[in-house]
């Protein structure tokens, strides 16, 4: 896993600490420096088996050992959590213009427009971060929050890629556009597939929420609407499955 960059300083807006669960998720979490691990629990098989990254961590005094029906009773209903869950701060927020400031002259970015599922959003981060994507800005409402939903999605992405909430997306995409981005919007109004785009320079790929699609204020902020092409036994792609087609596609030019 890639180091993660430094995250500018901005405040969390009080959010509460949160249970992150299962290996990828907790390991991450516990190799980012940048997050404040407040307590530990592992069943015993856990414990040992990762031992070195809870001692490097420096988590081991944090670390409680107990039955796995005994974590999953302290975690959500359902938690997958393969004998290790810890309960951590939320991570600073960075804000767009440092995010800017950071990305090369060939960076991509992507935006999601009010896509609220948690499962979609962590796995689009997870892809972001396979493919080397500079950030995901999504909105600040209608988005889900960094919940261990999410992280477990994401595995472990959610400590790699920054993620940006913008209070309003119109205005974060003319930030976008004036640092020099080409915005291309993921919508079945499209006329052109996303194989015949100039990928080049520095590239913002806007996605909609799944049957709503982008926003009409959002699409018309864009540069061009682009479609990924399907077989006529189905129409449309998962929002999460369309976010990993155009990353890969912008990754397999670089």
């Amino acid at each position: 896993m890639r180091p993660r960059p430094h995250r500018p300083h901005r405040p969390t807006r009080g959010h509460q600490s949160v249970w992150l669960y299962g290996h990828h998720p907790v390991l991450a979490a516990l190799a980012n420096p940048d997050r404040k691990v407040e307590r530990l629990l592992v069943t015993k098989e856990a414990s040992e088996r990762h031992a070195a990254a809870i001692a490097a961590a420096g988590a081991a005094q944090k670390a409680t050992v107990m039955s796995r029906d005994d974590l999953s009773q302290r975690l959500p209903a359902g938690a997958v959590h393969q004998g290790i869950a810890v309960l951590v701060a939320p991570l600073e927020e960075p804000a767009l213009e440092d995010i800017l400031a950071r990305c090369s002259d060939n960076a991509l970015v992507l935006a999601l427009d009010q896509v609220t599922d948690p499962h979609n959003v962590g796995a689009i981060l997870r892809s972001a971060a396979a493919f080397g994507v500079s950030g995901l800005v999504i909105t600040e409402r209608n988005a889900p929050a960094d919940t261990g939903v999410l992280a477990k999605a994401a595995s472990g992405a959610l400590e790699v890629v920054p993620l940006v909430r913008a209070v309003n997306l119109a205005r974060a995409l003319d930030q976008l556009k004036e640092a020099g981005f080409w915005l291309y919007g993921l919508d079945e109004r499209g006329d052109v597939p996303i194989g015949d785009l100039d990928l080049a320079g520095r590239v913002c790929v806007v996605l909609g929420a799944e049957g709503e699609g982008l926003r009409r204020l959002t699409s018309e902020k864009c540069d061009r609407l682009a479609i990924i092409p399907t077989t006529a036994a189905l129409a449309a792609l998962n929002v999460s499955n369309a976010a990993a087609v155009a990353a890969y596609e912008w990754a397999r030019r670089r």
